[in-house]
């Protein structure tokens, strides 16, 4: 789809708003999905009978899912129009929802959550590469800080509508009310969607493919097996999964020079990008993190309905979403730096605050905490994704979108993972020492953010060395050849 398309300014300035408008909103109903169901993890445990490990799974296997499909998308999106990828990404979307809404027991739900994340895996590409491509460079900014509004508002709407629905009944009502909205969605917007570039026949490298696949699953189930105490078999899922991504990234290198990599490998080669997606990744971990376990902690340790815990999280969520359009316009102004550095510093900061939690943390800490987050998250996200993708010339911008939301959902797995498998694995440890079970969570909960807060503060030694502007051309055309 991407590398297909020709430079038609006038049409596609008069194309811009209305495909990105409908992507915008069809992007909005699948992560709002994604969100809805981590808040219903302590329900979920509680009606299925599964362990915290497995429940988190749930969100786990579902960005797994994104970050192998992804990159495959890229090679999907050139042999679609923009009409049948929709339709297709939409419809796949819409049959895992109705599977978790009649899953009668755990791993057919599992099953749903990867058939959903298959339809979402194809609209974030779609998304991104369309809008890179029909925006001129110098309204980025500010589209990108509008789709970061539709995108942020989505995570923080999930826990507040989740914990509304489940006080009316069952997880399922969760599922039941996505169909019919994502329905409305899919059919108005393939009444009015247009069509951006030809489609293209190109070929895939199917090698790749599945050890993409089996190499980040393999590294984050492995992860998840240390938190259930079975570091043996973890360690072997682990050293597994490593030397499965090392032959994988071993086969790009190799067809980099016939010119049909799955995943062009020399999109890393350009500073500003790597550096960008290194923050980027960093955050995500950050967000995923914070979002499983303040749930649990709300929920668990301290006997807040999902419905309260929801409407506590939302303030800071909504900032986040909110502050999306300006963080975007000042992005153009004034550059990535201004924004990125004070970011990461509050960044660190939320996340140590989080270390102090305790069973009677007064609830407007908590808030305004988790607030300190998302905007500080704001302030980065919308000026890395432009400054990042601006970076690469117009050919790599697929390979660029495909490893941005590949690498960005394996380290959002790798975060949720690690945050559990830490807390899991502290409060075994001092549970079998004879400490009470609330207590042993909390002590584990602490360490986490603790574990959390040691990476985050890699993301301001990071956001040092961005650049505040992108640079363009000779050494992107270079790195592109």
């Amino acid at each position: 789809m991407p590398a297909a398309i020709q430079d038609r300014p006038t049409a596609q300035a008069a194309r811009t708003p209305l495909v990105v408008r409908l992507l915008v909103l069809a992007t909005f109903v699948v992560i709002l999905n994604e969100t809805l169901m981590i808040n219903a993890i302590p329900r979920l445990m509680e009606s299925l009978q599964v362990t915290e490990q497995a429940a988190q799974w749930v969100s786990t296997a579902f960005m797994l899912t994104m970050a192998a499909v992804i990159p495959i998308s890229g090679w999907f999106l050139q042999r679609v129009t923009t009409r049948q990828g929709y339709a297709i990404a939409m419809g796949v979307f819409l049959a895992g929802t109705a599977i978790c809404a009649a899953a009668p027991i755990f791993p057919i739900l599992l099953v749903g959550r990867i058939v959903q994340a298959a339809g979402t895996a194809v609209m974030m590409p779609l998304l991104m590469t369309t809008l890179m491509t029909v925006v001129p460079e110098q309204d980025r900014g500010r589209v990108m800080g509008n789709v970061t509004l539709a995108i942020s508002v989505a995570p923080a709407l999930g826990p507040a509508v989740s914990g509304l629905i489940l006080q009316l009944g069952s997880w399922r009502l969760l599922f039941v009310a996505v169909l019919p909205i994502a329905g409305a969605v899919t059919y108005f917007g393939l009444r009015q969607m247009t069509n951006i570039g030809e489609p293209k026949v190109s070929s895939i490298d199917w090698y790749s493919a599945v050890a993409a696949t089996l190499g980040f699953g393999s590294l984050v189930y492995g992860l998840s097996l240390f938190g259930e105490r079975q570091p043996d078999l973890g360690l072997v899922f682990v050293v597994a999964g490593a030397a499965t991504i090392t032959f994988f990234v071993l086969r790009q290198l190799k067809l980099q020079r016939t010119g049909a990599p799955l995943m062009d490998l020399r999109t890393l080669t350009n500073r500003t990008f790597t550096l960008a997606l290194v923050l980027l990744c960093i955050g995500m971990l950050a967000m995923l993190g914070s979002m499983i376990l303040l749930p649990l902690y709300l929920q668990n340790l301290r006997g807040l309905t999902p419905l309260e815990t929801g409407l506590l999280l939302m303030p800071g969520g909504l900032a986040m979403g909110l502050l999306g359009p300006t963080v975007g316009k000042l992005y153009d102004r004034l550059g990535s730096r201004p924004l990125v550095l004070p970011g990461a510093i509050g960044m660190v900061l939320s996340l140590a605050g989080f270390t102090q939690v305790s069973s009677s943390m007064p609830y407007w800490q908590i808030l305004c905490l988790h607030a300190l987050l998302m905007v500080s998250l704001a302030a980065t996200f919308t000026p890395l994704f432009t400054l990042g993708m601006g970076a690469l010339p117009p050919d790599l911008y697929p390979h660029g979108s495909s490893i941005l939301g590949t690498l960005q959902q394996v380290a959002a797995a790798l975060g949720t993972a690690l945050v559990v498998t830490v807390m899991s694995a502290r409060a075994t440890h001092l549970v079998s020492d004879g400490v009470g079970a609330a207590a042993a969570q909390l002590s584990g909960m602490k360490l986490a953010f603790v574990v959390a807060t040691v990476i985050a503060v890699a993301t301001i030694v990071v956001a040092v060395m961005l650049p505040s502007r992108t640079t363009t051309s000779p050494d992107a055309e270079a790195h592109a050849h």
